[in-house]
């Protein structure tokens, strides 16, 4: 289907959503950004810092400035992973450490000048997390605190390997020979030059990182990395470029930080310490925005250095201590996103979006009856259970398919193997003359196939525009969030839902949770969408709205399968049936003659017993007399 939805007028959902994470107006019914904005102020802020050193201030200041610039550069750049995606790493000191040992082995052994080291301290830092990312990320079950834990051995591992060869030896690199660059009036302003420029750099690329389609992408892998998937995200390429951007800042503040150290060990560097603080900081701060570490680099470190200057370090350490735990119990969102709210509440409420038309008929020409998807001998185990026993299904263009059968009888699964949800056991699947098996989830999802989950999955710390711009994005290919919003608001009009367009789906009902699951799916513009008991918990009225619904998203030239056990709709809409029962095909046909065939009776209800075996074939009849009705 090649849909252009009409670029509708619309509101912006509140400061702070990942995707709206910017200033914004509505002029003439377009959205108007101001994002330019926050570069400009990132560079500005910079540029004026950098003439600190003019002032002639005491070396102390400019090592104070240093160590809060250096701090900003790592907790940001750990929060490009670990806050983005939610793959929270302990291993951030390994890749410092790498881009640390780089430059000082360059430095000291290869005679290299200093800011010629910088580089490659950020390639190999990068070279390292991708080689362990492109490992630990094709292992789904790795997440949480395992991956946590694992990110914390690839510390541990690193710096044995180095204490144990000849770039460390057990002896450090001394840096005392090295010459610092005149690039400041003094060497600890050249330091904080440095780690100034470093830190405008890291909070840029952050910035538009979240700004960006990336950005997108990973937010919703931090939501729901599986939904993210079948709506079209490549998670692993995102995960693995997100990796990869996180370590080159880590290794080059590594880099910088050698020669400010001077002398470089082992001991010192490959600790939990970093790790642990950059989370501190970025918990603190705020991980689901940009600016958050940075915020939280700069109070964690100011509270240490009050302490340490005056002579209380470990009280320090502990009121560090008491301030994760404070704001993990009062203010799990961090510092920034409080403050944004309370800002918010001083600002006029958003505006309803405006009512836009509906999608138009799609532009291509469609041949109803044509076979669009053809399954063949599809099959899926489960350690042993059968949930596919190598069926054979054709979904034929622009047709209302209904897919029924018992609990367990395989309806589900086949929906989740033809989405690439779970990779066959056997079989073959082809859509439009393409083979789908064993492709991965989000090239299925760019082919031009979407689903919804009978219990709704959306992302929910995004607004609901939000969750079908992610869709309109990666399934449907529009390039820019701006662009994926305005498309994403048609599809909200389409749905009934433009009036909450910027509430988040903890604010929605069942009802209208499960018509943001068809916005969502209808979003990326497909050819043949899958509905998984969209109408399971709605009332009688609500059930009516959902058939209609149904009904235009075939109006709009979507072929539909239809996975359902609410029989008056299943009556009303589809064209034909089949039934599943114990991962086979059973019948197939129109669903007032498939539901009165024996076979499928005995399925739903059970073998009859002899004595009332002649009256089994007609039990079903009142349900199908309701069904009419």
């Amino acid at each position: 289907m090649n849909t252009t939805p009409p670029e509708a007028p619309l509101a912006l959902p509140p400061e702070g959503a990942p995707l709206a994470d910017r200033q914004s107006r509505i002029r003439g019914g377009r959205l108007e950004s101001s994002a330019w904005r926050t570069p400009v102020a990132i560079v500005a802020a910079a540029i004026a810092l950098a003439f600190v050193p003019s002032l002639g201030l005491p070396a102390f200041y400019d090592s104070l400035l240093y160590l809060i610039l250096h701090w900003i550069v790592l907790a940001t750049s750990w929060n490009i992973l670990s806050g983005y995606t939610g793959y929270f790493s302990f291993g951030h000191g390994a890749f410092f450490g790498a881009g640390l040992y780089t430059s000082a082995t360059l430095m000291a052994k290869a005679d290299w000048p200093f800011l010629w080291t910088l580089p490659a301290a950020a390639l190999v830092a990068c070279v390292l997390g991708v080689a362990v990312g492109a490992i630990v990320f094709r292992v789904k079950g790795i997440r949480g605190e395992v991956f946590a834990l694992l990110s914390l051995a690839v510390t541990f591992v690193v710096g044995t390997i180095i204490v144990n060869t000849p770039i460390d030896g057990g002896n450090g690199v001394s840096l005392a020979a090295v010459a610092v660059p005149r690039i400041g009036p003094t060497p600890s302003s050249t330091f904080y030059l440095l780690a100034l420029a470093a830190a405008a750099l890291t909070l840029l690329v952050a910035w538009g990182i979240a700004q960006s389609k990336l950005g997108a992408g990973l937010f919703a892998i931090h939501d729901d990395e599986d939904a993210a998937e079948v709506m079209g995200v490549p998670t692993f390429r995102y995960k693995l470029v997100a990796l990869g951007v996180s370590c080159a800042l880590a290794g080059l503040a590594g880099g910088i930080h050698a020669l400010f150290l001077n002398y470089v060990t082992v001991g010192e560097v490959f600790t939990i310490t970093v790790p642990l603080t950059v989370v501190l900081m970025s918990v603190l701060g705020g991980t689901r925005h940009w600016a958050g570490p940075a915020l939280g680099a700069v109070a964690i470190t100011l509270l240490l250095y009050s302490f340490t200057a005056a002579n209380y370090a470990v009280a320090g350490k502990a009121m560090v201590g008491a301030v994760l735990i404070a704001a993990i119990l009062f203010m799990p969102d961090g510092i920034l996103p409080r403050i944004q709210r309370a800002l918010a509440r001083h600002r006029p409420a958003p505006a309803t979006p405006l009512a836009v038309e509906p999608p138009p008929v799609p532009l291509t020409a469609v041949a109803p009856g044509e076979v669009l998807l053809k399954a063949s001998g599809l099959a899926k185990h489960f350690r042993g259970i059968q949930a596919l026993a190598g069926v054979d299904v054709e979904v034929r263009r622009g047709e209302i398919l209904g897919l029924l059968g018992p609990n367990g009888s395989g309806k589900s699964t086949f929906i989740n193997v033809v989405t690439g949800h779970y990779l066959p056991s056997g079989g073959s699947v082809v859509f439009e003359g393409q083979e789908l098996a064993r492709r991965e989830a989000h090239c299925i999802a760019r082919a031009g196939i979407s689903r919804t989950y009978q219990i709704p999955r959306p992302f929910g710390q995004q607004s609901v525009l939000d969750n079908v711009a992610l869709a309109a994005m990666f399934g449907g290919g529009v390039a820019t969030p701006d662009a994926a919003r305005r498309e994403a608001m048609a599809w909200l009009a389409f749905a009934g839902l433009q009036d909450k367009a910027n509430a988040r789906p903890d604010a929605l009902n069942l009802h209208q949770r499960k018509f943001l699951e068809l916005a969502r799916a209808l979003a990326s513009r497909p050819r043949l969408v899958l509905l998984d008991e969209v109408l399971c918990g709605l009332t009688p009225s609500e059930i009516d709205d959902a058939v209609a619904l149904v009904r235009r998203i075939r109006d709009q030239g979507s072929t539909v399968v239809f996975v359902e056990h609410v029989m008056r709709a299943v009556m009303a809409l589809t064209d034909r049936v089949l039934v599943f029962d114990q991962g086979r095909l059973l019948a197939e046909g129109p669903a007032a003659e498939v539901m009165q065939r024996p076979e499928v009776v005995t399925a739903y209800l059970g073998q009859p017993h002899p004595a009332s075996a002649d009256a089994a074939p007609v039990m079903v009849a009142p349900v199908l007399e309701r069904a009419r009705a």
